[in-house]
């Protein structure tokens, strides 16, 4: 077939031109996108999927680790954009579940979730994989009691452990464990030992606790609207699980973070209590849930790490839920985050699953890292070389990973082909795939993702706009960005190959801008408390044209750190159950277009 060249524009405008340019080629989007493992635990069951999940991200020496649950290894990355997969040299754990890690005295330790005595590892060499044993067996939890089951248990009893570990080492050079998942008993910490000035004790006993364990935190759903379980937290037959602890200190404050309600749900979030020491007393923070993401294409934001980059900035990370093929099918989150002056911890999730860049400098106060680039595919018509009655193209543009598009053959030369309407600016494409019968378990040479993106402006003559034919990894989430934004109307995939039974693709997600102005502010009509004080009803108008709404709330009109976003296709109102009794909110929305975002609504205050 004869192509064409296309105009490849670098923005609208000059200036648009700069602001482009000054993170061209670091920029992602989530799900982060990395090689996620297949997962073997329901390899009885037949069933197949990708997963991710409980991720900590450690700096060490000029890298970055992240480790997560089920993985039979690690990536690094120098730029938090681009991972590679590590395959360590000596790895006792049969993938290791919630692992955490500690950077102390030149090593890197790794510990993962236990219920019974299990190996601590650390590395001066993450890189190459080469890791030792610090100790074979960690000692017992003191005084821990295990009957088999938690409700065999009596009041007071400890839970063995430790369970979702998390390691914190002060200024001090003191060193703190917390741990603990349950829907049942509390989050516990205890100071321990770890023998890092006399190692030459021997092996066995280079871990000791110091301190008693004792019991931090508890959940309060009755107080605490987010952390009820369930879908949007309705469910009020199971009790919320608290877990996945993990501690930063910012100046004289101590912040333990924690997850709940659940991590199968969309409100699978963050929050943290507040103290002024590493083991408490802690004060449960108003501004919770810390970081939350209850709406859009991936949900959730439970259950991470909180750490600093190169520069300073400050990052938060966390387990976004897919849920197709099992509850726990689920992908790995990264978020920009901070402390205000006053102490308030934030983390930004809006637009948290559009592209970001990832700055190479400090950031300023109040500078955002969303590019600006607006999903251009959603509800867009898709038209596929072949598909089944059940799965058709039309999945690829509903925003939904639980639905996709499924190819009659996983073979090269299928295509998928997105309409997007005229001509947009189009600078980045995430193909996300679906495990649909996969029929995969572990690793194999043949798990890998390739495929070939095009662009044409008529829909007949096509240029290639990205080649991943000879990709060498599995990439379940792939980001591209372009090399030059494209000015384009269709945008076509490429079938080459991938690691898997079937071809079946959850989205194929379009960023860029229309020509145009952004959408006028929507009117907020109503913003009032529910007799349950932990619920809120906010409705707006809707405005012509847009895709959808961030609804944002916060402690005040210039934190409104929280966002519950909406598309175009859902109503325009929202039941919002994630407040805190006794605590005054202040809550705008806005609406958003393949132009750009609008201006926020007026502010309404939801009184105590």
């Amino acid at each position: 077939m004869r192509t064409t060249c296309l105009a490849l524009l670098l923005a609208a405008s000059a200036g648009g031109a700069a602001h482009a340019a000054e993170f061209h080629g670091r920029t992602y989007a989530n799900p982060i996108d990395i090689d996620y493992r297949y997962n073997y635990e329901q390899m009885n069951q037949g069933i197949s999927y990708r997963t991710g999940a409980d991720p900590a991200f450690v700096r060490y020496g000029d890298a970055y680790y992240l480790f997560q649950t089920l993985a039979d290894g690690y990536w690094r990355s120098t730029d938090l954009v681009h991972w590679d997969f590590v395959k360590p040299d000596k790895w006792p754990f049969d993938g290791p579940v919630a692992p955490a890690t500690l950077v102390a005295d030149g090593k890197l330790f790794l510990m993962q979730s236990a219920m019974e005595p299990r190996p601590l590892l650390y590395s001066t060499d993450p890189a190459h994989g080469h890791w030792r044993f610090w100790t074979r067996l960690l000692p017992p939890v003191p005084h821990a009691v295990w009957a088999g089951h938690e409700s065999e248990m009596k009041p007071g009893d400890l839970p063995p452990g430790p369970w979702d570990p998390g390691l914190f080492r002060d200024e001090d050079g003191k060193t703190y464990l917390y741990w603990d998942s349950s829907n049942v008993f509390p989050l516990y910490g205890a100071q321990i030992d770890l023998a890092l000035d006399h190692a030459d004790e021997g092996e066995g006993k280079r871990m000791r606790f110091v301190t008693e364990p004792k019991a931090l935190l508890r959940l309060h759903p009755d107080q605490h609207g987010w952390e009820r379980f369930g879908q949007d937290h309705t469910d009020t037959t199971i009790d919320p699980y608290v877990e996945g602890a993990w501690m930063n200190r910012h100046g004289d404050r101590y912040y333990l973070q924690y997850a709940a309600p659940g991590t199968e749900f969309n409100v699978y979030a963050t929050g943290v209590y507040v103290g002024d020491g590493p083991l408490g007393p802690f004060t449960y923070a108003p501004y919770n849930p810390v970081g939350y993401k209850p709406g859009g294409f991936v949900t959730g934001a439970g259950h991470g790490s909180t750490f600093q980059d190169a520069h300073g900035n400050w990052w938060n990370s966390g387990t976004m839920w897919i849920g197709l093929n099992w509850n726990f099918e689920r992908r790995i989150d990264l978020f920009p985050a901070g402390f205000h002056a006053d102490g308030q911890m934030w983390v930004d999730t809006r637009f948290g699953d559009f592209p970001h860049r990832m700055p190479d400098h400090p950031l300023r106060e109040g500078e955002s890292t969303f590019t600006g680039w607006m999903l251009l595919s959603y509800h867009k018509h898709a038209q596929a070389s072949s598909a089944t009655a059940d799965h058709p193209a039309s999945a690829v543009t509903d925003e939904n990973p639980r639905t996709f598009w499924l190819a009659a053959r996983n073979a090269p030369g299928e295509t998928l082909t997105l309409d997007l309407g005229g001509p947009r600016t189009v600078r980045a494409v995430q193909v996300n795939y679906a495990d649909y019968r996969s029929g995969r378990y572990g690793d194999a040479p043949d798990i890998v993702t390739q495929f070939r993106l095009e662009g044409s402006t008529d829909g007949k003559h096509w240029q290639a706009l990205a080649d991943l034919m000879h990709e060498t990894r599995d990439r379940p989430n792939a980001y591209v960005e372009l090399a030059q934004p494209a000015r384009i109307r269709y945008v076509r995939y490429v079938h080459g190959h991938v690691g898997a039974h079937t071809l079946a693709i959850s989205d194929l997600r379009v960023f860029g801008n229309a020509d145009g102005a952004p959408p006028p502010a929507p009117e907020l009509t109503a913003a009032r408390r529910l007799p349950d004080a932990r619920d809120a009803q906010i409705a707006w108008e809707p405005v012509p044209g847009a895709v959808g709404y961030n609804v944002r709330w916060g402690l005040s009109a210039d934190r409104l750190h929280e966002t519950y976003q909406r598309f175009a296709d859902q109503p325009t109102r929202l039941t919002l159950r994630a407040l805190n009794k006794g605590v005054r909110y202040v809550v705008a929305v806005e609406a958003f277009d393949e132009h750009g975002v609008s201006r926020l609504s007026r502010t309404a205050t939801l009184e105590p």
